[in-house]
């Protein structure tokens, strides 16, 4: 693994494109590279997991609910029976309170449906300060294509 990685060729194609995905060497640690230079480019970054994130567009940028897993020995009787619905800010809200671009490096992104990488790619497309990088599986080597070219939209 190169000890520096040149990041102008991928922040060129992050800002082309708004949605890239990613091909990194299972043992980690490119994403925290790419991540640290495109803050020092004047990126606001935000790395979290793809399992769990439900409706992408939702669970990104605006109020929602959830409900909290039943765990067999609460009281459900107040509530239904799946349990109350709390409500959550969006995981994106507090990066865009500035003018900078947002960077959000999606991780184990192979997960996610073919609609849902669609609605990512539909979601950088209107919020021009928004770009996403999903990383897609492993690899031997860094490597990285457009989303809509990986589609084949």
């Amino acid at each position: 693994m190169p000890l520096l990685i040149n990041s102008r060729g991928f922040r060129r194609d992050l800002e082309a494109n708004g949605c890239l995905a990613v091909h990194s060497p299972l043992e980690g640690g490119f994403e925290t590279r790419l991540l640290r230079r495109l803050r020092c480019s004047g990126y606001r970054t935000r790395i979290t997991s793809a399992r769990g994130l439900g409706d992408p567009e939702v669970f990104l940028t605006r109020k929602h609910g959830i409900r909290p897993p039943h765990l067999g020995h609460n009281c459900v009787g107040r509530g239904a029976a799946v349990g109350e619905i709390q409500q959550v800010v969006p995981l994106m809200g507090d990066l865009f309170d500035g003018v900078d671009s947002v960077a959000l490096w999606l991780l184990e992104g192979q997960v996610l449906s073919r609609s849902e990488l669609l609605s990512l790619c539909d979601l950088c497309k209107r919020e021009s300060r928004l770009h996403i990088i999903v990383e897609m599986g492993g690899a031997r080597s860094l490597r990285w294509q457009s989303m809509q070219a990986l589609l084949n939209v």
